[in-house]
């Protein structure tokens, strides 16, 4: 015997089909349409009833590793995001936290140390001075916040793909995981490490990374949504685990490629 639906009250379930396609990009957006253009195959996706107040939550988060599984699918690791100009670059450039400027991890370049761990050859700790004199890269890319705003920077470091070769990093593995110095965490997928223009960012505008941009380490990944850009970076390791990330582990998109 079916179930009866316990239907929310002026919820018309073709527009609600349409309004979460609106949460996907245009390049999935079409292909999630043509598989869910009824309230049964959203149903069949999320394995509840969609317009069931208690369950509504669970079928987006279902869209949502829905729209994570296409853009995996369809990033390309060889087109890069837009660059612009050094006469572009947003100044002041924003500080962007779940905290106030204020709070931003104080952290001593001098005893400083990057801990590398997991599938690697050489999980020896790096010095400041040590990555200084890696090959520098320069990249003038836009960073785009989910909060809607977007600002252009200048970002000077190594390419990432170029220090986990050096590290003796298995590129097999599917994960690398980043730890930051203000409780923030992140995890990317390896294609995405070793795109061109992932980097380990050491400076902003040819100086020394400020504090408030993520002094002594960020990683600047263009191709993605700014929360997926951590700060403050103080160890990192690649592994087959998905480690989640600060804000992935509260629902946000982890993919949140543009």
């Amino acid at each position: 015997m079916s179930r009866s639906r316990n239907t929310i009250a002026g919820v018309d379930a073709g527009l609600l089909i349409k309004d979460t396609a609106k949460l996907l990009p245009k390049s999935s957006r079409r292909l999630f349409l043509r598989g869910a253009l009824s309230l049964g195959a959203l149903a069949v996706l999320s394995g509840c009833d969609i317009i069931d107040g208690d369950t509504a939550e669970n079928a987006l988060r279902v869209v949502s590793r829905f729209n994570d599984r296409v853009q995996a699918f369809l990033f390309n690791p060889r087109t890069l995001a837009p660059a612009y100009p050094e006469s572009m670059v947003t100044r002041p450039f924003p500080f962007n936290a779940y905290y106030d400027e204020d709070d931003a991890p104080e952290i001593d370049g001098d005893t400083y140390r990057l801990e590398v761990g997991g599938r690697v050859d050489g999980n020896r700790p790096w010095t400041l001075a040590e990555l200084y004199k890696l090959p520098e890269v320069s990249q003038v890319t836009r960073l785009v916040c989910v909060e809607g705003w977007s600002a252009i920077g200048s970002w000077q470091g190594v390419k990432l793909s170029h220090f986990l070769k050096l590290v003796g990093a298995d590129l097999t593995a599917k994960y690398v995981w980043f730890q930051c110095a203000d409780r923030y965490s992140n995890t990317i997928d390896m294609p995405t490490a070793l795109h061109p223009q992932t980097q380990l960012t050491l400076k902003f505008d040819h100086k020394i990374l400020p504090r408030a941009y993520g002094f002594p380490i960020r990683i600047r990944i263009p191709t993605k949504l700014g929360f997926k850009n951590p700060k403050y970076i103080t160890a990192m390791s690649v592994q087959n685990d998905d480690a989640g990330g600060y804000w992935e582990n509260q629902g946000y998109n982890w993919f949140s490629g543009l």
